[in-house]
């Protein structure tokens, strides 16, 4: 009988051991999950320069579509942090339950367009400039917030809401020393816009409307250092620019033509594109809403 009751304890005393040993390797494996059933994110890699994405956004049907689609592919990129900037005089419910649910290191600002720089119903886009505000306050939000010391690594991008972007383009900006360019795909009417590379440097510019522009490149076509950024406060957008000249009036003061850092193999490779998502009719939901019989609008669509 105690012989029984020996084995029996050496058995559970084993079992116990051996469950532990295979937990503990499990964790340091990075394979258990958390015991609340949340996301494991990944884990800080220190050595990454960190990514600052501003994105400028603004309510509308898509809007959270677009801010879903673009969040699934920040998720996927280590040592990033998202700024995202409504054109709102305050922070929208709406915006504010979808960042702290994201996964994602996050910064939310606002701060509305005036009046008079807002595209009015049934103006073409090209027709004002979107965004400058939005892109300043994040500008703003950065030097206010980090030093701009030698221990400043970073990269800042302005990504907009409804384009799409490879994976590899994040790590292709990720080392940038002061501004890095690539092509963008399906913009200006054209296949693609970028840069044109001979022996290792920008020489001109492959765009089809005014190549004379000091910088005729698209917002989603280049990349800054963040040293660069905070050590030259004056740089911002300039909302007063003519058609088209909005990110030269940002680039001017920071970099030369020689300067530009050609990324995405000598600027032959398309990894960003400037899709836009078709703006959803509503005619039935109109008719229906005119009977009463409209969807609930407690449902966040």
């Amino acid at each position: 009988m105690r012989l029984r009751f020996k084995l029996k304890t050496v058995f559970i005393l084993y079992f116990t051991v051996s469950l532990l040993g295979l937990i503990y390797a499990l964790m340091h494996l990075g394979k258990l999950h958390s015991l609340q059933g949340h996301t494991k994110k990944e884990p800080t890699k220190p050595h990454l320069p960190t990514i600052y994405v501003i994105t400028p956004t603004y309510a509308r049907l898509v809007q959270k579509a677009e801010l879903t689609r673009l969040s699934q592919t920040f998720l996927h990129v280590p040592q990033l942090h998202w700024i995202v900037v409504e054109d709102s005089s305050q922070r929208t419910d709406l915006v504010s339950h979808f960042l702290e649910h994201s996964g994602l290191v996050f910064t939310h600002l606002h701060i509305p367009t005036p009046q008079d720089r807002k595209l009015q119903e049934g103006d073409p886009n090209w027709l004002k400039p979107r965004g400058v505000e939005q892109r300043n306050e994040g500008l703003r939000w950065l030097r206010e917030n980090i030093w701009a010391g030698e221990t400043a690594e970073g990269v800042v991008y302005f990504a907009d809401d409804d384009n799409t972007y490879s994976l590899q383009l994040f790590e292709e900006m990720r080392w940038t020393q002061r501004v890095s360019v690539w092509p963008v795909g399906l913009v200006g009417g054209m296949r693609y816009e970028g840069p044109v590379v001979e022996q290792g440097r920008v020489v001109r510019f492959h765009t089809g409307w005014r190549p004379s522009r000091p910088f005729p490149l698209d917002m989603a076509g280049f990349a800054t250092s963040l040293r660069l950024v905070l050590r030259n406060p004056e740089a911002r957008f300039d909302g007063n620019s003519p058609m088209g000249f909005v990110e030269s009036s940002f680039l001017q003061g920071l970099v030369t033509m020689e300067e530009l850092e050609p990324k995405a193999e000598m600027c032959t490779k398309v990894l960003v594109w400037h899709t836009r998502t078709e703006k959803p009719k509503m005619k039935r939901e109109e008719a229906l809403q005119a009977q009463g019989l409209g969807s609930d609008s407690k449902v966040e669509v």
